[in-house]
């Protein structure tokens, strides 16, 4: 839904029937006939020259662990995918994309291998919540589906802010990085909500990570974790950092040594990602895992292994990748 376009089709009415229309949609509304309190010839304007969605579903696919990816279609044509995870505590997050495709080509992420076509603007990223919002209630969301927030960060943060609206509050909320710098500063210097951070690193050894990551031949890991302690001196909140557990790769204990030498355990808390396999690596097994875990442990790093979901319909982290 683009209330901009909303607001010229009800140009001529109160200005509350905007705000009328969005509180509608936030609470999962499926078309304008719905919003009773809406004159009837409002409703009938509104479904002739404002589409409910800028998105057009495309297609859905259901994991058998309850995970839901939709591939959506912008009005231009260009792929995008977002995700609702449930789990059995009752949470219901939503990943969501901020570009079809990413520039960024992280060698182990199948999104970074397909095309980049465009950012997406603020409410593209909002309909692929909405669309799940329609479905159930919501209560957390991921900036972590296709592209790089950060490269994108007006749109990211347009949205974002919505978010409440729709059951997601700002402390529920994560917007991921793989170190763009650039917009990361912004972030910092710029957003007082109390939205989460969240840092993609995989590899502590800059010429590694360079390999993995090319952004680091950029914005070096030196300097991206740098922002991350300011937002924590601004903040006080933990920055999370997501490493991808590649098999003979990144997995070793003098990796998890590396690591836990550059993060500040007061600062971060690292979540192990099993890897979810696209392409040229494998993922580490669940022993090696386990070893590597336990260097962070012993470091007094804080460090989770991430549950893996959606991983049957190539909607885990790491897999989005539309045509």
């Amino acid at each position: 839904m683009n209330l901009d376009v909303v607001a010229e089709v009800l140009e001529s009415e109160p200005s509350y029937r905007v705000r009328q229309v969005w509180e509608w949609a936030a609470r999962g509304a499926s078309s304008y006939d719905e919003m009773t309190n809406l004159p009837a010839a409002a409703r009938s304007r509104l479904a002739e020259l404002a589409p409910f969605s800028t998105l057009a579903l495309e297609q859905e696919a259901r994991s058998s662990d309850g995970t839901v990816k939709a591939l959506f279609r912008t009005r231009d044509g260009h792929p995008v995918e977002a995700v609702l995870m449930r789990y059995r505590d009752g949470r219901r997050s939503v990943c969501v994309s901020s570009q079809s495709g990413c520039p960024l080509t992280c060698t182990f992420c199948a999104t970074g291998q397909m095309q980049f076509r465009r950012n997406l603007d603020a409410w593209e990223i909002l309909d692929q919540t909405l669309h799940f919002r329609r479905r159930e209630p919501i209560d957390h969301a991921v900036f972590m589906g296709m592209g790089e927030p950060m490269l994108n960060l007006d749109a990211v943060l347009g949205a974002a802010r919505r978010l409440p609206d729709l059951g997601v509050t700002h402390r529920r909320t994560t917007i991921s990085t793989v170190g763009w710098l650039p917009g990361l500063t912004r972030f910092v210097d710029e957003v007082t909500e109390p939205i989460r951070l969240a840092l993609s690193l995989h590899a502590a050894p800059d010429a590694l990570r360079s390999e993995l990551m090319p952004v680091n031949d950029r914005y070096p890991l030196e300097d991206v974790l740098a922002e991350c302690r300011r937002y924590f001196e601004l903040r006080r909140r933990k920055v999370f950092v997501e490493y991808v557990m590649l098999d003979g790769v990144n997995d070793s204990d003098e990796h998890a040594a590396a690591l836990a030498n550059v993060l500040d355990r007061s600062v971060f808390k690292v979540n192990l990602i099993p890897y979810n396999p696209t392409g040229i690596y494998e993922g580490s097994p669940r022993d090696r895992i386990a070893g590597f875990k336990a260097v962070l442990d012993a470091a007094r790093l804080p460090a989770t292994v991430r549950l893996t979901r959606g991983r049957d319909i190539a909607a885990a982290c790491g897999q989005l990748a539309a045509a």
